[in-house]
């Protein structure tokens, strides 16, 4: 993601790949893209090309992410977003890319390269609703997605205002000079607003072919008033062609059509006409008997000579080969005359994500991690890479997994109004404080907060969620009694490493405890036949004490030796453990990371209690799975309460 300040003159020229400011000969300032964090810059060469915005480029991997520049507007402003891309063989294997362009969540445009020394263009007016906006690279095909240029050119007043502005954009697909005098586009600085008006002598495929005999240039130095409409520049309207055998002919293909579209055509007239002259034309469309303006006559309609007057479809339905023709009727004695002609195709803006805004604020809480500066939409067109989404026409977030990201501070509260979220990774982290109230995720199955540094009590508002399979909050600084309602849920929960935490009473509980705890009969008899072998070996070795006191760090797991598999949890001194186990007297038994001793209480109560010897992560992995071996072990109806070490 690359965010630029909006410049005052509205426009923002960024020359991707590029190191250095430059002013271009048009009076354009460019900007590197330096600040991105994601892409390759690259340098190219391409024969008769030497703008300097032209000689680098930016791509990216094809994978299955997005990659997205931010740029800030202007809101309830209308814009112009030009993207180009030269593609040069820039990765030497002259495979032409195919990859997708998209503003926000909405699908731009599909950029197919087929010749690797012509610039593509791509052009989208919007009507901006947030004060920034994205535009992403995706959905590689073939080769890398890449991008020469991003441009954003800013509107004033009522320009390319419709009444569809506010659910579709418009994707130029034309954007004719009719009458040029050469092969050069007219545009910045004498279009202000620095559209690309193309030159009709420009030779490219299926481009105004089919041009009608009797066509001819025409031109005035006389000043053209266009304060009206979309105001074309007055450089444009000095140009024109006329058909002086009565007819105007041409067909071209439409980029992005067939579909439904913009349509305008752009008159002024520019030549002396007798007085007894006229000049009346119709439009005639082909297969459309049914569109048809009235007669045009351009000094009448524009109320003089040297005036804009543009006739035009605000929604017309046009094939992807357009052919069209301007004929004089029966009264005129003049033939045609066409200044320009814009033609843009509508494209339905994506509604976006149901929890784009919410997820946003959650990723600017920690703005300088990388994985929070995606960009665009957090599930559409593809999502990020660290959240999945639902298929739905508006997608929900169903997971977000932000595992060993190292982040710090509270769990953002902004997560617990994910309606639809299933799974939820965090764990790994340094996030401090209590865990939030997650009632509104009712769909939440899997939760993963464990390794953290969080407090306070276990909330038992986690008893309302009645979807949840999977609770791991071990090895955080929890404390108080874990509520009752969580030990009767058909749940796997994990809450060893919380030195502070007590379980309650279970009547009846079904679910798999996997923490420190008191067995039956079953664990009686492994203990006591270990015992008997081990406790006649060699000469006995201590615990020092110093292994039983370094805090957290070690782990003690007492399993008692009664008859009752469903005895309630106790909370052992130290000092009582050094008394039952005469000072850890009687090894029964060792693993890689513990040690176990044989002791019996004062009530004459057997126990063995197993020391955690080792502070590192994977001790502490190795001793909750030994506690999982030995819960698996015993049939998953016996109750474990927990017991603890104070």
């Amino acid at each position: 993601m690359f965010l630029v300040v909006d410049q005052a003159a509205g426009f923002v020229s960024l020359d991707c790949g590029g190191k250095d400011n430059f002013t271009d000969e048009l009076g354009l300032v460019w900007t590197p893209d330096s600040q991105i964090i994601y892409g390759e810059a690259t340098n190219i060469s391409v024969a008769n090309e030497t703008r300097k915005q032209y000689m680098t480029l930016r791509y990216f991997p094809a994978d299955s992410r997005k990659y997205c520049y931010t740029l800030e507007v202007t809101s309830r402003t209308r814009y112009l977003v030009r993207a180009t891309f030269l593609y040069g063989n820039f990765d030497n294997n002259n495979v032409y890319p195919k990859f997708d362009i998209s503003l926000g969540a909405t699908h731009w445009a599909t950029i197919v390269i087929s010749d690797a020394y012509t610039i593509e263009v791509e052009e989208l007016i919007f009507l901006a609703t947030n004060p920034t906006i994205s535009v992403c690279l995706s959905n590689a095909t073939t080769g890398l997605p890449f991008i020469s240029t991003l441009e954003l050119r800013k509107f004033n007043g009522s320009i390319y205002l419709t009444q569809f502005e506010n659910q579709f954009f418009l994707s130029v697909s034309a954007r004719i000079n009719f009458g040029a005098d050469n092969e050069d586009p007219i545009r910045f600085p004498d279009d202000p607003y620095d559209r690309i008006w193309e030159s009709d002598s420009l030779k490219k495929a299926n481009y105004l072919v089919d041009v009608a005999a009797g066509t001819e240039k025409v031109s005035t130095r006389m000043p053209i008033d266009v304060s009206l409409g979309e105001r074309p520049p007055q450089k444009v309207m000095q140009t024109a062609v006329v058909g002086r055998n009565g007819s105007l002919t041409y067909r071209l293909n439409l980029d992005g059509f067939p579909g439904f579209g913009w349509a305008f055509t752009y008159f002024a007239e520019i030549e002396d006409l007798g007085p007894f002259d006229t000049r009346k034309f119709r439009l005639v469309l082909p297969d459309m008997p049914d569109v048809s303006k009235a007669t045009v006559n351009i000094q009448e309609n524009a109320q003089g000579k040297y005036r804009l007057y543009e006739p035009g479809y605000e929604n017309i339905s046009f094939p992807f080969v357009l052919s069209f023709r301007f004929g004089k009727t029966i009264d005129s004695t003049m033939g045609p005359l066409l200044n320009a002609m814009e033609i843009n195709k509508y494209v339905k803006k994506s509604d976006g994500s149901l929890d784009g805004s919410v997820i946003a604020g959650v990723a600017s809480l920690f703005s300088s991690a990388d994985w929070a500066k995606e960009g665009g939409d957090p599930c559409l067109p593809v999502p990020w890479s660290w959240v999945q989404c639902n298929s739905d026409a508006q997608p929900r977030i169903v997971s977000i997994k932000l595992s060993r990201q190292n982040l710090m501070g509270s769990i953002p509260s902004d997560l617990t109004k994910l309606s639809g979220l299933v799974e939820l990774w965090l764990d790994g982290n340094s996030l401090s404080g209590e865990i939030p109230d997650f009632t509104g995720c009712t769909n939440l199955k899997i939760m993963h907060l464990e390794n953290n540094q969080l407090t306070g009590d276990l909330p038992s508002s986690l008893v309302n969620l009645p979807n949840l399979r999977e609770l791991y909050v071990q090895n955080n600084m929890l404390s108080g009694t874990v509520p009752s309602g969580l030990l009767n849920k058909n749940l796997v929960l994990n809450y060893a490493g919380n030195i502070n935490i007590r379980k309650g009473s279970s009547r009846g509980s079904q679910n798999k405890i996997i923490i420190g705890s008191t067995v039956g009969a079953s664990v009686l008899l492994i203990a006591t036949i270990a015992s008997y072998l081990l406790m006649h070996k060699g000469k006995k070795k201590y615990p020092k004490r110093d292994q039983l006191e370094h805090g957290m760090s070690t782990q003690r797991l007492v399993f008692s030796l009664g008859k009752s598999a469903t005895e309630a949890a106790h909370c052992f001194t130290l000092s009582e453990l050094e008394d039952a186990t005469k000072n850890f007297e009687k090894k029964i038994g060792s693993g890689g990371f513990g040690v176990v001793y044989y002791g019996k209480l004062k009530d004459g109560k057997e126990i063995a209690v197993k020391v955690l010897t080792s502070n590192s992560y994977q001790g502490k992995r190795e001793f909750s799975n030994e506690v999982t071996f030995f819960t698996n072990l015993l049939s998953p109806s016996i109750f474990f309460p927990a017991s603890c070490i104070c």
